[in-house]
């Protein structure tokens, strides 16, 4: 088989390609996410209580780290979705699609920049010279702080990510390669997210101004995973574009 007609089978199959690649990252993000958040922070963390909080961390160091590593694990996959986000919908609206990408990159960098409170707990709780000016109590509510400005750090990043789910869900809900159904679902998950620029009004609606999110992404992530897009409608929207 020749180089030129090798070329043109790649070309083919690549929109379909990266699609079912940004499907398989998107999910691995969400594993990374949920494992973090709900199996090593939702065991460790004592909600009112720092001193429980406290001797968890202490008691399970390698899965606290482990739980670190996951929060990492999440922020670089869900980048990789966003630059094969960007790439894929380009043909319906350039400027859209990397405006998406500009918010989904600020809320990865300050949901990276969050992990590392995450990790501040250890540094104190196993203590050094330096903190022997402050009490036990002191340093178990410290450790606390820590977990709690992660978690605001991670409530601001998932602010940008409701943004970003509007503009993907419109780009979706415009385009000729994938269902419109689901951009409509995204474009709903991106205000439940937004909600959380009120905490008063998060709180009023929790759980309920997430449950469009859960149903959002994970449409988009299994129709990306078992179908992709139309490969034609894609090419033919690009080359109008």
């Amino acid at each position: 088989m020749n180089t030129p007609v090798i070329m043109a089978r790649i070309a083919e199959v690549s929109p379909r390609f990266k699609a079912r690649m940004a499907g398989v990252l998107y999910v691995l993000s969400s594993l990374a996410y949920g494992f973090g958040e709900l199996f090593v922070l939702g065991k460790l963390v004592v909600q009112g209580d720092a001193a429980a909080t406290a001797n968890n961390i202490l008691a399970h160091q390698p899965l606290f780290r482990l739980g670190f590593a996951a929060a990492i694990i999440a922020t670089a996959c869900y980048m990789a979705v966003m630059a094969l986000f960007y790439d894929l919908f380009k043909p319906v609206n350039r400027r859209l699609s990397l405006l998406a990408a500009f918010f989904s990159l600020v809320g990865c960098a300050i949901q990276a920049f969050g992990s590392l409170f995450q990790l501040a707990p250890l540094v104190v709780l196993r203590g050094g010279q330096y903190l022997s000016v402050f009490k036990v109590e002191q340093l178990q509510a410290l450790a606390c702080m820590f977990l709690e400005l992660s978690a605001q750090a991670f409530n601001i990043g998932i602010v940008f990510f409701g943004f970003y789910c509007v503009l993907i869900g419109y780009l979706i809900f415009r385009s000729t390669f994938l269902p419109r159904i689901v951009g409509a679902l995204m474009v709903l998950a991106g205000l439940g997210y937004l909600t959380l620029l009120s905490k008063l009004l998060a709180d009023y609606l929790f759980p309920y101004n997430l449950a469009p999110g859960a149903l959002g992404e994970t449409s988009l992530m299994l129709w990306l995973l078992v179908i992709g897009v139309n490969n034609q409608r894609w090419k033919q929207q690009a080359g109008a574009a």
